[in-house]
């Protein structure tokens, strides 16, 4: 069944009739709330950024609150209200709306609009239009700025949104709460699995702890300097990176495939030439050594997956050459522990911007139990590690198909016919 045949069957011949934002509830800009002003507790606040940092489309409860002496000069924001984001350096985050229907009344600041939904609208059907297309169009006419994005409560209000049967209020809400509950089931479910997903990863955590938690005693422990060769890159300034060639790495595209998701800097590379030249020098990087973060985010671990010509930014990588001492993966899952992550802190906390050196990760000391012992520990937290990141079969790819479907359906139940153009 197409997109339209399934509204037609909802509507059930009713009209739609598309109205300016302003039209159809008020438009309330926020003023002034810098976080200097968030307290431990007091009345719950809603600050812009959150929005799109913290919250999904609706919120019973704020993550940030203000005393009631600072509430006073900000702008209230009732049961079933609606905030909009108006300022971003992305344009993707402006405009995101939060559905607010906690029972205590909040406040908002600067740089946010709370729309306060007339009797023939639901917010939480308004909000989950603004994440259509079509409504990312509209914002984009009345963008403004280059650096930082700006769309004014003035211009959101010109921003024409679907009403089905406008005559008749009562089925109006009706469809609308139908659209709403159909789109509450899919991101419930998804709500579920993230859930799942933040339960899975504690209990990863414990037993990657606990595995890798040994007696005084009990294993030998030596540096990573007398286990293996660790080495850096040789420099390669910014002006030989290419658009093709042999990838070059950075601590970006090692947090991103960590994390599990696209790096948003394009990918870099250099000509197989300068590889060839620097990696005489340096090292070449093999399949089972480790990539380690020394810049900025440090002692992330990435396992390089092939033979294929890699390499690196100096000062931001470190690579720790494979050995027949230690499983790459047990030192992989050893650097995430919570012991490995106390002593990075120790080693570097005195630094404005933290830097893990080659000098520092030669004496690192690591525990060496026996390399039968290792597979053995590494077999059971790789299956803890595939459920909480994998993008191919854990729980990612789980979310990650939950949200597509969810975005088919939000997208087919407000495919309403475009608003008439005037001759």
């Amino acid at each position: 069944m197409s997109g339209m045949n399934f509204l037609e069957r909802l509507l059930d011949g009713a009209a739609v009739e598309w109205k300016p934002l302003g039209e159809i509830g008020e438009l309330v800009r926020g003023n002034g709330l810098p976080k200097t002003d968030f307290t431990e507790s007091g009345v719950p606040a809603i600050h812009y950024g959150q929005i799109y940092t913290y919250y999904g489309l609706s919120t019973t409860s704020t993550k940030s609150f203000v005393s009631p002496e600072t509430a006073t000069k900000l702008r209230k924001v009732d049961k079933g209200d609606v905030v909009i984001t108006n300022t971003s350096e992305n344009l993707e985050d402006v405009g995101k709306a939060l559905f607010y229907f906690g029972d205590q009344q909040a406040v908002t600041g600067g740089h946010a609009t709370i729309f306060k939904p007339c009797k023939n609208i639901l917010g939480k059907y308004f909000a989950y239009f603004t994440q259509t297309v079509v409504f990312t169009s509209e914002k984009r006419k009345y963008a403004k700025g280059t650096k930082v994005i700006d769309v004014s409560a003035t211009d959101m209000a010109k921003i024409p949104i679907p009403i089905p049967c406008p005559d008749n209020p009562d089925r109006s809400l009706a469809i609308q709460a139908e659209i709403v509950r159909i789109l509450d089931t899919f991101t419930e479910l998804t709500a579920e699995l993230t859930a799942e997903l933040s339960d899975r990863k504690k209990q990863y955590n414990y037993y990657r702890d606990r595995l890798l938690t040994f007696e005084e005693g009990e294993v030998e422990w030596k540096t990573l300097g007398e286990v293996t060769r660790i080495f850096s890159a040789s420099r390669v300034h910014k002006n030989e990176w290419t658009t093709s060639g042999v990838p070059f790495y950075r601590t970006s595209d090692v947090i991103s495939i960590f994390n599990g998701v696209k790096n948003s800097r394009d990918a870099a590379f250099i000509s197989n030439e300068l590889y060839e030249t620097l990696s005489s020098k340096s090292g070449k990087i093999q399949k089972g050594d480790v990539l380690v973060t020394g810049g900025g985010t440090i002692g992330i671990p990435y396992i390089v997956q092939t033979d294929e010509p890699l390499y690196f930014k100096d000062a931001d990588l470190l690579c720790i050459q494979k050995s027949e001492v230690i499983n790459s993966k047990f030192l992989y899952h050893y650097f995430l522990t919570t012991k490995f992550r106390i002593y990075l802190n120790n080693i570097t906390h005195n630094a404005t911007i933290s830097h893990y050196t080659i000098s520092q990760i030669v004496n690192t000391p690591v525990p060496l139990p026996p390399i039968e012992e290792q597979a053995r520990i590494v077999a059971i937290l790789d299956k803890f590690d595939t459920l909480t990141h994998s993008i191919s079969e854990g729980l990612p790819r789980e979310i990650a198909l939950r949200q597509k479907q969810y975005e088919y359906y939000r997208d087919l139940l407000l495919s309403f016919p475009p608003p008439l153009t005037p001759p």
